[in-house]
């Protein structure tokens, strides 16, 4: 774990797993995430020997959270910076939603970077209910209440199951909350209003060059399965999964699936 300023920004990230390795493997946060929402997933590529990188984005938990508007070619150009200071050339990239869309940026503008990409509940554009739920969001973090927050955006993310099975875990998760930064639902508002203003990218997917995995959880209301057809669709190499039963935060819900889905993906590729 360290910090690293790169681009003018400080950045919060962690390095794991093997790192002589000649295989890296990127992972990117969903919006609300940090590095250790993926703890499900790193270990399994951790076991296989890979070189693994995390890091928040800026606005995100533990990095700075700068005033000013954001884009996802700023996220890209971030990622790019951080992956320079520390001698990685290229690397596999699996994003989950906001990562999953800074995937896709990243790849349309530095494919030389990019070994493979794996698209985890992610869009390259909005309808008007995705839109208005980002800006009951905004609302929401705008009330500086934490706890009341997850509760006002859980519904929209997990699948109805999940949140049967798993209460005294999310109840967990809304108590703790109330212990993050004072500024981290600043720093979520700079990143909503960045997906809302930034994230038609439908036209450009032509341009990754890279072979491209999309997946997308069946019942994911937030980002419904539509929008990662339209990715997959777009994206010359591409192969398309849907996971049953899962809603949007499919690392949480079927991480064991998704796990398969994503080390075959990037093994058959190396």
């Amino acid at each position: 774990m360290a910090n690293v300023t790169v681009n003018g920004v400080n950045l919060f990230y962690e390095l794991i797993g093997n790192e002589d390795a000649k295989e890296t493997v990127l992972f990117l946060n969903g919006v609300m995430a940090s590095t250790s929402s993926w703890s499900l997933q790193t270990h399994v590529f951790k076991k296989m020997g890979f070189r693994i990188l995390l890091h928040d984005f800026r606005g995100q938990l533990k990095s700075e959270k700068p005033q000013g508007n954001y884009s996802f070619h700023l996220h890209g150009t971030d990622t790019i910076a951080l992956m320079d200071h520390l001698g990685i050339d290229k690397a596999h990239l699996i994003g989950t939603s906001y990562g999953g869309e800074v995937a896709m940026r990243l790849a349309i503008d530095y494919p030389e970077r990019v070994k493979t990409i794996s698209i985890i509940d992610s869009v390259s554009e909005l309808d008007e209910v995705l839109k208005y739920f980002v800006l009951g969001w905004i609302n929401l973090a705008k009330q500086q209440d934490g706890e009341g927050f997850f509760w006002g955006m859980m519904p929209s993310i997990y699948h109805n199951d999940f949140i049967v099975n798993n209460m005294d875990m999310l109840k967990k998760r809304a108590a703790a909350m109330n212990k993050v930064p004072a500024d981290y639902l600043e720093g979520q508002i700079n990143l909503y209003n960045t997906f809302l203003n930034d994230v038609y990218m439908t036209e450009e997917l032509h341009k990754i060059q890279s072979k491209a995995l999309v997946i997308c959880g069946e019942k994911d209301i937030l980002k419904p399965v539509k929008f990662s057809k339209i990715i997959a669709d777009n994206i010359p190499n591409s192969e398309f999964a849907i996971i049953p039963d899962c809603g949007h935060v499919t690392i949480f819900e079927k991480p064991d699936i998704l796990n398969s889905m994503l080390l075959g993906f990037v093994m058959k590729n190396l």
